[in-house]
């Protein structure tokens, strides 16, 4: 016998299927959007006939559950990418830029400001390789500044940390398996079909 899910059992539903997308944070966008739907749809469908609750108590751990997707997607364990570990990689460039650009900032201002009331234009090269030249305008001592922007090397650098800290090759051949998967689940009811049909082609 099938029921109607009320608003508190979508909610339930929801609290599920967001619980175990943060678990999948390692799978492309696409494949965990992909997970989410599947995940829905098969907690309604169990949901109408045994209950929301039971529903989501059936998944079981949801941990165990969102290990046989990453394994399903990527293989064991040691061959998965990390999308955390790329982030925080850039995360740790933007950081050392930072505090490099502030240093080097503070250490020309200190520079010209070690003259009492300076006044002027003042040209800083910047760091080399890593930002821009700028330009200080001092007026009794306090400055404005233009320029100084991160060069395009230090994208770079972000660049190649997540995609070094990230394993982000490893998304490669997870593609690949995942092509290699179509044709053989679009050819799977060909076989039957044969067969039912003694064998034609």
């Amino acid at each position: 016998m099938t029921t109607s899910l009320s608003t508190l059992d979508r909610l339930r539903i929801e609290r599920a299927v967001w619980t175990m997308d943060t678990r999948l944070q390692d799978l492309p966008r696409r494949s965990r959007a992909a997970r989410r739907r599947e995940l829905r749809d098969n907690l309604h469908a169990a949901a109408a006939d045994v209950g929301a609750r039971q529903a989501v108590r059936q998944l079981g751990d949801l941990r165990v559950l969102a290990a046989g997707y990453l394994t399903a997607e990527y293989g064991e364990l040691a061959r998965r990418p990390s999308w955390a570990a790329a982030a925080f990689a850039i995360f740790a460039v933007e950081a050392v830029m930072m505090l490099v650009d502030y240093v080097a900032r503070s250490a020309f201002d200190a520079g010209i400001t070690a003259t009492p009331e300076a006044t002027g234009t003042f040209r800083w090269a910047g760091v080399p390789y890593l930002t821009s030249d700028a330009t200080f305008t001092y007026h009794h001592g306090t400055h404005t500044s233009v320029g100084g922007a991160w060069t395009p090397l230090v994208y770079v650098l972000m660049f190649v940390g997540a995609f070094v800290a990230g394993r982000m090759w490893r998304l490669l051949s997870a593609s690949r398996r995942q092509r290699r998967r179509t044709p053989l689940a679009v050819g799977t009811p060909g076989a039957v079909d044969g067969k039912a049909d003694g064998g034609r082609i």
